[in-house]
């Protein structure tokens, strides 16, 4: 029997492109310049993977995601040729802080915390992530990042350490998630998983699987249907 829900966050229960979109078209007006600011927050997301495996590949050495979303902003910046103040630049680094939730995940989880024991599984620094719930309003049991165990998502370590952290075996978590990646990661280390569709996540332009999967215990359009299926 499943007795902890672990939730990845970036697109699963946050919308992270919307909110990058806005953060950086504010703060272009604010200071009086153009940019395409839903592309500049699509290349920010974009650099990522690549940076956490330059981490995972020891180029870098540990290093927590705020720090590896400046490094990709600090790049970006150059690109975009952008002069910003470090006051501004920092400012906009946290915007990573105060993504603002899907419309349904405050609720589908209020509702899920009533039988299971909620958490977050991400990437996430640990800072970052409890930044977030504050300014979203997410009602989280407890928080569980990849900072903990020193490695990022989809190292085994990630998963096997939320379970061992909740006192549960892997059988009695399930990882819940908008990215089959890491649904099968998770799946791979014993965990049960549900898939969530998040459509809207990345911009038109990019085409992601959205079909219903077998290899996964539930399939769900949001997290108020996942709720739904479970309680």
């Amino acid at each position: 029997m499943v007795k902890a829900l672990v939730f990845d966050v970036f697109g699963t229960v946050v919308d992270w492109r919307g909110s990058i979109t806005r953060e950086v078209r504010t703060l272009a007006e604010a200071n009086g310049f153009k940019v395409n600011a839903a592309k500049f927050a699509n290349l920010w997301r974009a650099g990522y993977a690549p940076a956490m495996d330059r981490v995972r590949n020891k180029d870098l050495p540990w290093m927590n995601i705020d720090a590896l979303h400046r490094l990709i902003l600090d790049d970006l910046l150059n690109q975009f040729s952008l002069s910003l103040t470090e006051e501004d630049t920092d400012h906009l680094n946290r915007a990573w802080h105060r993504l603002k939730p899907w419309p349904d995940s405050v609720r589908g989880l209020r509702k899920l915390k009533q039988q299971f024991t909620i958490s977050t599984l991400s990437n996430g620094n640990f800072s970052l992530l409890n930044n977030m719930a504050k300014n979203a309003g997410l009602p989280w049991d407890c928080i569980i990042s990849a900072e903990l165990f020193g490695h990022y998502k989809p190292d085994p370590e990630t998963y096997l350490g939320a379970a061992n952290l909740l006192g549960l075996t892997p059988s009695e978590v399930m990882l819940c998630a908008a990215h089959k990646d890491d649904l099968i990661a998770a799946k791979n280390c014993g965990l049960r998983t549900a898939f969530i569709k998040r459509p809207r996540e990345f911009s038109p332009s990019v085409k992601i699987d959205l079909s219903s999967d077998e290899r996964f215990d539930y399939n769900a359009e949001s997290i108020l249907d996942l709720a739904s299926q479970l309680t």
